[in-house]
């Protein structure tokens, strides 16, 4: 007989893309399989999952508001409503088996499938674990993880490393180069940054880059400069279209593929879905974290990195005094470009999907 999932959780591309490829992947072991999503309303992925042909339900669920204290009064009520939505939701769609990937949603969903009995799995992308996911931990029958050292957080006996789940169109670079440097008008002889601040933007990578330009132009180097929806239009507005040549500005890259085959170095923050990306694509990659995350996670996933010589690290608050310094002095630098390279590698785990995919029928046989 089919099997029936739900998946909940979302909040940012970080959290919908792997939960979009475990779907799939579910799909692919058996093309029969019903799945049902259960996100936040008001998030990216009430779009995001009926784009890639699923279903889904929304919560009326937020975060905890760490700048508004009043914004948090209505949580407790938004929060039993959720769990009382969600109780509704298991009851009408009977599921096998649920999986929560982080986002506000996977809370209630996971706690409603523990009091009804339902097992459940948690994909934790991060090497910090959320209070959330500590806490649904002790009902989980699986924890899949991406780092090492996660039983300080999780029961040991329910871990299994698995790596985070990744978009495998974004990492397939090989014999691209030429391509994609064409298609981004730029020239084979120079060599390239791309600096990428995820679909929004980061304002510290952004800032280095807007007061480094000219030692980038002085360097002769190109940039493919992503600088996110919230940040394109200023930026535009302060260089002119046709800024430099050596400079592409862009506000979103539709293809991740070719951005990565084109560079030479990589400047990104640190969110583990791509981390997950980058250690696949095997380019010298310099993190800048963002701080502004819970449990400065993305601090936490890079020194995993840096703790194996796979990356180099900026501080968000040293950024624009040192980042595009350390940028160039890397470009010159074969040999430590050679090991960066090397270290990321060895930590890629390609397969991830399909790991987290068996491991969730697994639980609906073994229930």
């Amino acid at each position: 007989m089919a099997k029936r999932i739900i998946i909940s959780g979302g909040g940012t591309g970080g959290h919908i893309f792997p939960a979009i490829s475990i779907a799939n992947a579910l799909k692919r072991l058996d093309p029969a399989t019903e799945i049902l999503f259960v996100g936040a309303n008001g998030r990216m992925e009430m779009e995001k999952v009926p784009a890639a042909g699923y279903k889904i339900i929304g919560l009326d669920i937020q975060g905890i508001q760490r700048a508004s204290l009043w914004k948090n009064l209505m949580f407790p009520v938004k929060l039993l409503g959720s769990v009382r939505k969600s109780l509704q939701i298991i009851r009408d769609f009977k599921p096998d088996a649920a999986v929560g990937v982080g986002g506000y949603a996977s809370g209630p969903l996971l706690y409603a499938a523990g009091l009804k009995g339902i097992p459940y799995l948690i994909q934790e992308q991060n090497s910090y674990a959320g209070v959330t996911n500590k806490w649904l931990a002790k009902k989980a029958k699986k924890i899949c993880v991406a780092f090492d050292g996660m039983d300080k957080f999780f029961p040991a006996n329910a871990i299994i490393k698995t790596g985070n789940p990744i978009r495998k169109e974004s990492v397939d670079i090989k014999d691209k180069r030429l391509q994609a440097v064409e298609l981004m008008k730029l020239s084979t002889e120079k060599k390239t940054i791309l600096v990428t601040g995820g679909s929004l933007g980061a304002r510290t990578l952004n800032n280095s880059v807007l007061a480094n330009l000219d030692k980038l132009i002085a360097a002769d180097v190109q940039v493919i400069w992503q600088t996110g929806k919230v940040y394109y239009k200023g930026i535009i507005e302060k260089l002119g279209e046709n800024y430099h040549p050596n400079v592409r500005v862009m506000e979103f890259l539709n293809r991740m593929d070719l951005a990565y085959a084109a560079a030479d170095v990589i400047i990104s923050r640190a969110g583990a879905g791509t981390i997950a990306e980058l250690c696949m694509v095997k380019k010298p990659v310099i993190l800048v974290p963002s701080p502004n995350v819970a449990e400065d996670h993305q601090t936490k996933n890079a020194m995993a990195l840096v703790e194996t010589n796979a990356c180099v690290f900026v501080a968000d608050r040293n950024a624009e005094e040192k980042l595009i310094e350390t940028a160039l002095e890397l470009l010159k630098d074969k040999d430590k470009q050679k090991k960066l390279s090397d270290n990321i590698g060895k930590l890629a785990m390609p397969n991830a999907d399909d790991v987290i995919a068996k491991e969730v029928t697994q639980i609906t046989t073994n229930n």
